[in-house]
């Protein structure tokens, strides 16, 4: 019986690590896109601010409408914003 608790314990562990070594991964795949999509326009429109990686996602917020569509995609999926928007 102890065995077979033991084996459901360490099935449990193994799920949970495959799990937290998949968000990384995630992670990272999504921020190579949005360097990918606003590196230009952060050159372009922020550049005074490199390499200031908050003075730089400040800059690109005020200067969201002059964004490239590919790099305005994704301070239009920020969650933190939407969540600071919706509470009043």
């Amino acid at each position: 019986m102890k065995r077979k608790a033991f084996h459901k314990f360490c099935l449990a562990l193994s799920a949970t690590a495959a799990v937290g070594l998949m968000a990384p991964a995630h992670a990272e795949t999504t921020r190579e896109k949005q360097t990918a999509a606003c590196k230009g326009d952060a050159i372009k429109l922020c550049g005074l601010f490199i390499p200031n990686e908050e003075k730089i996602t400040a800059c690109m917020q005020k200067k969201k409408d002059k964004l490239s569509p590919k790099c305005r995609a994704f301070f239009d999926k920020d969650p933190a914003k939407k969540k600071s928007g919706t509470k009043k």
